[in-house]
């Protein structure tokens, strides 16, 4: 039968709070009474409990997990790499990770989920872009919250975010550097900062090669980033332009999606057009071709978040710490070199 706490305080003669101090190397026990304390638990294979370990210091050992409904799909898997990230560093630290979905349309009533109504948190790690009236209605409780891939108006949070300007300068550049001048842009929610960063990456890599950047290439109005977007903005950007070589898509999704509809009406990739997208998900390589990219670091970002929610609550750092991930250019098929 499993040792308890209670077995460890009747068998050191202590009592049962006093056994948790020990647990928790309070300096107020005496050197022999921890020493007798942990006798007993080395004799009673004793293995502490979270319960005991917070006994003392009112923790409960939990970290909260937002994330909006349509973030955590399986056929999107972005945001699930970086929830296993962060459970996988959880791991390697005193905490357990709660997971809440929520709605992402904020017209609808959000309520706080249920750790924060409940206060059985410590800290709250949130994914992607949530509803502004989330954000403030938990700006009233004090958890120190860590976001990952999205940065609110209100500034004073902590944050893991991707390198997402570099990285559409570096999508926009593989394309210039197969030839292409005639280059689009996909995209939508700019109102999120990773797509505005990335759009403005793509434009700032155009003006740098001395490239004219024209509106007509441009489809940045779709309410989302899906694959069902991507097949509408593709649409869409022929209907205005149909002299582009190659589109730059603010994510694998979008990306997938315009694959799709140039191969509807019989257009070769990359041989007619090339295709770049972002993110790097595992889509990327059962699609025909397989899609260049660029490469997020998403289980580390998740990991990242993680440890600095972590150095937040031992106040090893202040709570306004922001963590920028570097991209990488992953060469597929979807991209290549334009004939002349």
């Amino acid at each position: 039968m499993r040792a308890t706490i209670k077995d460890v305080a009747k068998k050191s003669n202590v009592s049962i709070a006093t056994v948790s101090l020990v647990i928790n190397n309070n300096k107020r026990i005496s050197h022999n009474t921890r020493k007798k304390v942990l006798k007993a638990i080395d004799a009673l294979g004793y293995q502490p409990s979270r319960s005991a370990r917070d006994l003392v210091s009112r923790k409960s050992g939990n970290i909260g997990f937002i994330l909006t409904e349509d973030h955590f799909l399986k056929t999107e898997p972005f945001y699930t790499q970086i929830f296993l990230g962060a459970e996988f560093e959880a791991r390697q630290h005193p905490y357990y990770v709660l997971l809440s979905m929520i709605s992402a349309d904020s017209s609808q009533q959000n309520t706080l989920p249920r750790f924060v109504l409940e206060n059985s948190v410590d800290g709250i790690i949130i994914a992607g872009k949530v509803p502004e009236e989330l954000i403030t209605n938990l700006d009233k409780y004090s958890f120190p919250v860590v976001f990952v891939d999205y940065y609110p108006s209100e500034n004073g949070h902590a944050a893991v975010l991707i390198d997402n300007l570099n990285g559409g300068m570096q999508a926009t550049q593989h394309l210039i550097d197969c030839g292409h001048s005639k280059i689009a842009f996909i995209g939508g929610d700019m109102e999120h900062p990773s797509i505005r960063d990335r759009f403005q990456g793509y434009k700032m890599a155009l003006e740098k090669k001395g490239l004219s950047f024209s509106n007509e290439r441009v489809i940045n109005t779709e309410i989302a980033t899906s694959r069902e977007n991507g097949y509408s903005a593709a649409s869409t950007l022929l209907k205005k332009d149909n002299q582009i070589t190659a589109i730059f898509a603010c994510n694998d999704a979008m990306a997938i999606g315009a694959m799709q509809y140039f191969k509807e009406i019989g257009l070769q990739i990359p041989a007619d057009i090339s295709i770049i997208g972002f993110d790097d998900v595992q889509m990327d390589i059962l699609v025909d071709p397989p899609l260049t990219t660029m490469q997020v670091p998403k289980v580390d970002m998740g990991s990242e978040a993680m440890r600095l929610i972590s150095e937040i609550l031992d106040h090893k750092i202040n709570g306004t710490k922001k963590i920028l991930m570097p991209v990488n250019l992953i060469l597929r098929n979807s991209t290549c070199k334009l004939e002349n």
